[in-house]
């Protein structure tokens, strides 16, 4: 299986369970990798038979910038539903970075994956 990826997506929503963070925006940067077989789109060079990354981030971006979630493990586990119901991808890896919630740490998050490569 071929994996085509995001790296990088950073994105401002509300999340977190402290006062603050219920008001004030921050920044989770999202790093994404999803398995797709490209075979056909190589073989005709047509994007209809790939999966179109500028779809998915803009998805992806839509989501996240709504969302108002209390805990990064839901938002990263809502992400992989979408992304492998709506793009029809049967595996995906997400890594989610909330930079600067530990002091001290320049990076905390979570890595999930989700299906069968």
């Amino acid at each position: 299986m071929d994996i085509i990826f995001l790296g990088g997506l950073e994105i401002e929503t509300i999340i977190g369970i402290y006062d603050w963070e219920r008001v004030t925006k921050q920044t989770v940067v999202l790093d994404i990798e999803m398995a797709f077989d490209i075979q056909k789109a190589a073989q005709t060079d047509d994007i209809q038979y790939t999966l179109d990354y500028k779809a998915v981030s803009k998805r992806v971006i839509s989501f996240v910038e709504a969302s108002q979630f209390l805990l990064v493990e839901k938002l990263i586990s809502e992400l992989a539903d979408i992304i492998r119901n709506e793009f029809n991808t049967p595996w995906v890896k997400i890594t989610l970075n909330k930079k600067g919630a530990i002091r001290g740490a320049s990076d905390v998050g979570i890595i999930i994956e989700r299906g069968e490569r």
